[in-house]
């Protein structure tokens, strides 16, 4: 959040101007990164072809309010989960807490339509949005590319918008297949381990196949060396892990980061220090809401991964 100086302090800030760049270059000497925010990214969209009236819709499926604004019906959404985090959604409530679903919360909005997956719940707060005759249609999760092409067609069933759904499939594809940036072929490859870390509850995980993770790092053009050697999407970090895939670079979410406390407590964990990635300190973090809710920023986020990891296989 950006805060206003009053017009005095304009004086000091230029007096410390010089004191606080060095302290900044100090600070990324020691935590050396690349961060991919919200504001790195863009969305593809559709004009839509078919028109929603009376129509409200919560969407708590994993990114299910991305692709419906993505689709043109933007106006039709009362309700979001927490990882839809687009700018054009900021005045959409978001209606759970955590992943966790608040009938009353949901009840108060009247929707027409919910959209949930198997990641939401609690299984009796769905019943009870039942029960008051409100329709709930699950839809597929996404952790490729494939995959959300079929949510983008289940969503545009679930909502009666099959055409607008189709154009937003169609340039999903085109973006995906023909624009991005990736790393040249002749280039050696970068070797990229995802890590899922949650400091405060002791949570420390490898990403393998499955994660999500891999086929955005895959999709740059770099290998993602987790789901090359470990066959499930998560598997506890230890040393012994860490020493058989020896990235050169490490992939994790900004809040996971801030939980080790930095780059510097990052190289802390077991194993990391003796990788060529601990070594280098080379970390690319990317916001939490982004990085796995596959949906109509993910061509741009491998776009921005393909650079953030040129520069480093290049460094």
């Amino acid at each position: 959040m950006k805060m206003r100086r009053l017009p005095i302090l304009k004086v000091m800030a230029l007096t410390l101007m010089p004191i606080l760049l060095l302290t900044a270059c100090a600070q990324s000497k020691s935590e050396p990164q690349t961060v991919i925010t919200l504001s790195d990214v863009t969305s593809v969209s559709v004009t839509p072809v078919e028109k929603l009236t009376d129509v409200k819709i919560v969407a708590l499926a994993n990114g299910a309010a991305e692709l419906i604004a993505a689709m043109g019906y933007r106006e039709n959404l009362v309700g979001r989960d927490i990882a839809s985090s687009t700018p054009e959604l900021k005045d959409v409530p978001v209606v759970t807490s955590g992943h966790q679903v608040i009938p009353e919360t949901i009840i108060a909005l009247q929707p027409t339509l919910v959209i949930v997956d198997d990641a939401t719940g609690p299984g009796s707060a769905l019943t009870k949005l039942e029960s008051v005759g409100i329709r709930i249609v699950k839809i597929s999760q996404s952790w490729n590319m494939k995959d959300l092409l079929v949510k983008v067609e289940q969503i545009g069933s679930a909502i009666k918008a099959p055409q607008s759904a189709a154009l937003l499939r169609n340039i999903l594809s085109e973006s995906i297949n023909g624009n991005l940036v990736g790393l040249s072929s002749t280039e050696k490859k970068l070797k990229v381990a995802f890590l899922y870390l949650r400091g405060t509850s002791s949570i420390y995980l490898v990403g393998g196949q499955g994660s999500g993770a891999d086929y955005l790092i895959n999709a740059t053009g770099a290998i993602d060396v987790g789901a090359q050697k470990l066959a499930k999407p998560f598997t506890p970090l230890t040393a012994e892990t860490m020493a058989q895939l020896n990235p050169d670079l490490i992939l994790v979410m900004i809040a996971a980061l801030e939980s080790v406390g930095g780059v510097s407590g990052l190289v802390e964990l077991p194993g990391i220090a003796q990788t060529q990635a601990g070594k280098n300190r080379q970390v690319v973090s990317v916001d939490d809401s982004l990085l796995l809710s596959f949906g109509p920023r993910t061509p741009s986020l491998i776009n921005e991964l393909a650079a953030a990891f040129g520069v480093i296989s290049n460094a």
